[in-house]
């Protein structure tokens, strides 16, 4: 049974600010609660309508669908609901291929960009301040569980970019084609806000602009995707690497 405390807890980590102020983040459905068990995360309580979950009896709460509908962030809550602690943040190098968010606000296109990071084998991710919170319900559901396997670092994103020794590419609308480009294994790629792309301040530090060409006949379409584009970008970055 979950307790009115447990229920007041779990609903305020629906803001940034308590999830911050008690360390702690939920999971939600049985493919999620799986990855992050069997992950580095350590678990606080798992609240579960079956007895399917490898984890400590002691943090394991059995509860009925109506108890996990009130603790549930979703419209139709799936078997289980877990509480996580958020993990110290790991600082990140300048070795290897980074994705950098320049105020990226909406968690699932986050969500997607961290999923996709995952798949092409990019394990930092670096956010400005103003991205929004990984650890949002929202953000963690749209990962599929592939926020267990990178790291996301959040910082000011001008300073990082400036000690930075590796090139630094910038997504913009008018750039070099990266269909036609010279691509290196390493370096930065900076992807900007949803409406107002990369902000000025980061976009003095760009060394390359790059970008996705269009190829429809009329080309009246305003931008694609910040998701759509990582998924591109990345896709052609790594491509090269295999290339012989």
């Amino acid at each position: 049974m979950v307790t009115k405390h447990q229920i007041k807890l779990i609903k305020s980590l629906a803001q940034k600010k308590y999830r911050q102020q008690f360390g702690l983040f939920t999971v939600e459905g049985i493919k999620g609660i799986e990855e992050f068990l069997n992950s580095d995360f350590q678990l606080e309580n798992l609240f579960t309508t079956k007895a399917i979950f490898d984890a400590p009896n002691n943090l394991t709460v059995d509860i009925s669908e109506a108890e996990l509908k009130k603790i549930s962030s979703l419209k139709n809550p799936n078997t289980a609901l877990a509480v996580f602690k958020i993990p110290e943040m790991v600082k990140t190098n300048h070795k290897g291929l980074k994705i950098a968010l320049d105020a990226v606000r909406d968690p699932g296109n986050l969500g997607t960009i961290i999923r996709l990071c995952d798949w092409y084998g990019v394990q930092h991710l670096v956010c400005s301040a103003n991205t929004v919170d990984c650890y949002n319900s929202k953000v963690v559901q749209a990962t599929m569980g592939s926020l267990t396997r990178v790291k996301v670092t959040y910082t000011d994103l001008e300073d990082y970019i400036k000690s930075s020794s590796g090139q630094v590419f910038g997504t913009f609308m008018e750039g070099e084609n990266i269909y036609k480009s010279k691509l290196p294994d390493e370096g930065i790629i900076v992807l900007g806000n949803e409406a107002n792309g990369i902000s000025e301040p980061v976009k003095k530090h760009v060394d390359r602009s790059i970008t996705i060409p269009q190829f429809g006949k009329y080309r009246e379409t305003e931008s694609l995707n910040v998701a759509n584009a990582a998924a591109i970008v990345l896709s052609e970055f790594k491509r090269r690497t295999i290339e012989t």
